[in-house]
């Protein structure tokens, strides 16, 4: 979720969380409302996606990589840029520079609807994740400026995190409307309204903040931190592609170097791009981690199921959008409510128990792995999004409790950078897997030409775009292999899904156990 490398310290206001602290009036729930927007449009950009992507397999035809780093590409510039936009915002300012990643934003969100190509479109979403990674850092860092009270502070994460969640809520609802009726283009156009409205309201409601004392720039920080993520998700996506070639084993020892020279550089610096020895709280690294899976689950989850929805069972972008609002209207409903629940029940074994109930979600799609309804699979994604919903709101706010109030910033910048490589890893993973998976079980019928085989083997929607060329009995043959083959694939990636979540209820248990002697609160 959103965050920045340093809080605002501003001299007029007291610490946040000590009794002394002032409590906000109208006019900061006037700019909590307006920081909500930009949180609201990159939330809404990280589902409505998943949405368009048999639309843009049919038109652009991207293979199968290609589709998957549309997919990526957005959230892996965002992960990789994060906690170097949070210093910049730390020194030229954090609502200045949310004004700029948002106007870049809107302009390159207006480009994007007409990408001709597959190639042109992976490029303007890395765009997109470098005006993104300006959007985020800022919005959390001037929330804790202006909520200083600790009361006042918690109701506003409470709010951050159901906007993030309804953002996923009307993504795909939005993205359904507008390809029912539009090409898969205007997705990028929704978000230029909400901009816009931002740009006119938040220079009069949200005031400035950034940090007196910033540490210094550092490219080398920067570099080493994109050095790690970029080859670690091309090594996935070549293992899926490929196998484990000489080129994937490069990407990844290439990943693991840049990844432990990041790590000493941050170690060994006096002010570090990012504080790392934040990970040496067990409640704060199991947090964290927490956040990172609950990412991975759901976007690894509507990678395959839009696409099963549309491709499989013949709906509609919008029929299908409206078969998984109900989960992600639980997924808000269960962030508001485990608020008040936490005052009974321990945060860990909540968390906890949000984990079990995604896991379950998971292991409702293997169970109906035969014939699986669109019921079956909007049932599944309720358990699945009600479970996120609460478990992702508890693990924002213990990443920031668990932290130091002089640290809360980096705590942040950290919770948002595990986001957002959860959302790359989601997809990397779970849709690598569910690709090769894919492949191997595909039966192409005889009397296909070579450009015809693979388009089919490469994606279900380039399968489903050679059977609209084939002779009736052909294309049967070939719909009916393709659409069992991927259902092969969501089996093994729906079962580890549930492994994945069950492993995160395990580790919060574990991670979020109070010291031996101290007495919390539940």
């Amino acid at each position: 979720m959103s965050s920045p490398s340093r809080v605002a310290r501003p001299a007029q206001a007291p610490t946040p969380g000590t009794e002394s602290s002032a409590r906000a009036g109208w006019r900061g729930w006037l700019a909590l409302a307006a920081l909500m927007l930009p949180v609201l449009l990159v939330s809404i950009d990280n589902t409505v996606l998943t949405f368009a992507l048999p639309s843009i397999t049919e038109q652009l035809r991207p293979d199968g990589t290609a589709l998957l780093w549309i997919v990526d590409i957005y959230p892996l510039v965002l992960a990789g840029l994060l906690v170097a936009m949070g210093s910049t915002a730390d020194r030229v300012g954090r609502r200045r520079l949310l004004f700029i990643g948002s106007t870049g934003f809107l302009v390159v969100s207006a480009v994007a609807a007409f990408s001709p190509n597959a190639t042109a479109l992976i490029a303007v979403r890395a765009a997109l994740g470098f005006f993104g990674a300006m959007l985020m850092p800022s919005t959390m860092s001037l929330l804790r400026a202006i909520f200083t009270d600790p009361h006042q502070h918690r109701l506003a994460i409470a709010v951050w995190s159901a906007t993030f969640a309804t953002g996923a809520a009307i993504g795909p609802v939005v993205g359904g409307v507008l390809l029912e009726h539009c090409s898969w283009g205007s997705i990028f156009l929704a978000g230029v309204p909400v901009l816009l409205l931002f740009l006119l309201v938040a220079p009069f409601v949200v005031p400035e903040s950034r940090d007196p004392h910033p540490g210094p720039v550092d490219p080398v920080s920067i570099v080493l931190s994109l050095a790690a993520l970029a080859p670690l998700v091309f090594a996935i996506k070549t293992v899926a592609e490929s196998g484990v070639t000489d080129v994937a084993l490069a990407s990844l020892g290439l990943a693991v170097l840049s990844g432990i020279a990041f790590v000493r550089r941050q170690l060994r610096r006096p002010l570090p791009m990012l504080d790392l020895t934040l990970f040496r709280s067990g409640t704060f690294s199991g947090a964290v981690t927490a956040n990172l899976l609950s990412i991975f689950a759901v976007v690894g989850f509507l990678f395959f199921v839009s696409q099963h929805l549309q491709l499989v069972l013949g709906q509609s972008p919008l029929q299908a959008a409206v078969a998984l609002l109900p989960g992600a209207v639980a997924s808000v409903l269960a962030g508001l409510a485990i608020v008040p629940l936490v005052r009974r029940v321990p945060v860990r074994y909540a968390m906890a128990g949000g984990f079990l109930l995604s896991a379950a979600g998971y292991g409702l799609v293997v169970l109906v792995a035969d014939d699986p309804t669109a019921a079956a699979l909007a049932a599944a994604f309720v358990l699945l999004s009600a479970g996120i919903g609460a478990a992702e709101t508890l693990s924002n706010d213990a990443v920031l409790t668990a932290a130091p109030t002089d640290k809360a910033g980096a705590a942040a910048a950290i919770n948002e950078t595990a986001y957002e490589l959860g959302a790359v890893l989601g997809t990397a993973v779970l849709g690598s897997i569910l690709t090769a998976s894919y492949r191997s079980h595909l039966q192409v019928p005889a009397g296909l030409t070579p450009e015809q085989a693979h388009a089919a083997t490469e994606t279900l929607g380039g399968a489903t775009g050679v059977a609209a060329g084939l002779p009736a009995g052909q294309a049967a043959q070939l719909l009916d292999s393709a659409r069992h083959a991927f259902d092969s694939g969501v089996v093994v990636t729906a079962g580890l899904g549930a492994l994945v979540t069950t492993a995160a209820a395990v580790l919060v248990v574990l991670a979020l156990r109070p010291p031996r002697g101290i007495r919390t609160e539940a």
